[in-house]
C-alpha cells in the first residue's frame, strides 16, 4: 500500500475475523497483529503474555510483574505502578498500538483497537460476525474446540470480549456505529470479506 492506512476488526468468537485480517494482509503485504500484539506487549513490558489474554480470565493468578517496564518501542509508562495489573496491560497494549500505527500501514485485530485510535483519520474499523452454525463448526473444526453446549461456550466468549470492550471505552462492544463497516462471513466467507475491505480501504482515500 502506497498511503498509510491501519486496518483494526472486531470479531465475534468463530466468525474467522483473524483469517479475514491475515488473509487481508497477506495481500496487502502489510504487518498483522493478533496474538503478535499480545507477544509485543509481554516482550516489552515483562508481563507474563498468558495474563494479556483478551478474555481476562487468567488475571489475578499471581504472575509477576517486573519492577522496571520499559519499552524499546517509545518511552516508558510512568504512574504505572498505581494502577491494577488490568489496567497496566491495557495502557501497554494502548501504547504499543498507538505506536505501530505511527509506524506504519497494519491491521490490528481486538482489544479496543477501534477506540484506541478513533482520533486517527487513516483507520477503517471493521466488525466481523457471521451465523452461529458457521461459528460452531469453525470453532469446533479449526480451534478444536469440544464443549458439551458449543453455542452456550461461543456465546460465552463473545461476553468477556464484550465485557473486556465495554469496561475500557465508552462503547458497547458489536454496536454498528462504532464501525466503518460490519461484514458477515457466513454471506461473503473469508475470501470474500477480505476482499470487500480492500474494497472500501481504495475507495476511501
Amino acid at each position: 500500500m502506497s498511503e498509510k492506512r491501519i486496518v483494526t476488526i472486531s470479531r465475534q468468537f468463530g466468525s474467522g475475523g483473524r483469517e479475514v485480517g491475515k488473509k487481508l494482509a497477506d495481500h496487502l503485504h502489510i504487518p498483522f497483529y493478533d496474538k503478535e500484539l499480545i507477544e509485543l506487549a509481554a516482550k516489552e513490558s515483562g508481563i507474563d503474555p498468558e495474563l494479556f489474554e483478551e478474555d481476562q480470565g487468567k488475571i489475578g493468578k499471581g504472575f509477576q510483574l517486573l519492577n522496571t517496564i520499559g519499552f524499546s518501542l517509545g518511552s516508558p509508562i510512568t504512574g504505572i505502578s498505581e494502577m491494577s495489573l488490568s489496567d497496566r496491560m491495557f495502557l501497554i497494549q494502548t501504547e504499543i498500538m498507538e505506536q505501530l500505527a505511527e509506524k506504519g500501514s497494519c491491521i490490528l485485530v481486538g482489544r479496543c483497537a477501534d477506540y484506541i485510535l478513533a482520533d486517527r483519520d487513516d483507520v477503517i474499523n471493521i466488525f466481523i460476525h457471521a451465523d452461529m452454525t458457521d461459528r460452531i463448526h469453525r470453532a469446533e473444526t479449526d480451534y478444536a474446540i469440544k464443549e458439551r453446549n458449543m453455542e452456550a461456550y461461543v456465546n460465552k466468549i463473545d461476553k468477556r470480549r464484550a465485557n473486556y470492550y465495554n469496561y475500557y471505552t465508552d462503547r458497547r462492544w458489536g454496536a454498528a456505529d462504532n464501525y466503518d463497516a460490519c461484514l458477515n462471513t457466513s454471506t461473503f466467507g473469508i475470501d470474500g470479506t477480505a476482499n470487500i475491505i480492500e474494497v472500501l480501504l481504495k475507495s476511501n482515500h
